[in-house]
């Protein structure tokens, strides 16, 4: 029979962060494990319009790929800013686009289905990574027209990816705040934006 000692550690003791940082440790390397990723971005100026370019990656956890499996559909929205830079005061947003996906597995079927929630147009896939390969590629996706932007002007933009957690079923919603295999969100990459 074994018996549980516990010793009396103060909140203000070395000891008790310590404790409280090596028990927390495993949720912030959790995280990063399963975000999207931009690994790059342009955008470029196409007859009389700047569009995005995009390449992004997208690492699925155990628990969102077994949703998905479950007939759960994942959302994600790319996010796309054009901020007029200022010295005094913040910068100023002029445009401010989302492109949203939709991820879905059909089991009767075996295939993966990416729908642009934008323009209604479904792509059918027999494999996960295929489909992840299309929502991965964005390119030629207007974001302003050219007379918006004044030439005197400096510019930038800025991209994310964010995976809509208010999108699951009711049930996975409460976990998917705490829980750090739904973190599947990327952070703000930010460019100068070349007229």
């Amino acid at each position: 029979m074994f018996k549980i000692v516990t010793l009396p550690i103060k909140s203000n003791s070395p000891a008790y962060w310590l404790g409280v940082v090596l028990s927390l440790l495993p949720f912030f390397c959790y995280a990063n494990d399963y975000a999207a990723h931009i690994k790059q971005a342009s955008i470029f100026l196409q007859n009389d319009s700047y569009v995005l370019s995009a390449d992004i990656h997208y690492q699925l956890s155990a628990k969102a790929t077994e949703a998905l499996q479950n007939g759960v559909p994942l959302f994600w929205n790319l996010r796309v800013r054009v901020l007029l830079q200022r010295a005094i005061v913040w910068d100023k947003t002029l445009a401010d686009k989302e492109l949203r996906y939709r991820l879905q597995y059909h089991a009767l079927l075996n295939m993966y289905r990416v729908r642009n929630e934008g323009n209604g147009v479904v792509y059918n896939f027999s494999t996960l990574s295929a489909a992840l390969d299309l929502m991965s590629t964005i390119r030629d996706f207007r974001v302003l027209e050219k007379s918006d932007l004044a030439a005197e002007k400096n510019y930038r933009y800025a991209v994310k990816i964010d995976f809509v957690r208010d999108a699951l079923p009711l049930p996975l919603r409460p976990m998917a705040y705490i829980d750090p295999q739904w973190y599947l969100s990327s952070d703000w990459s930010l460019w100068p934006l070349k007229k």
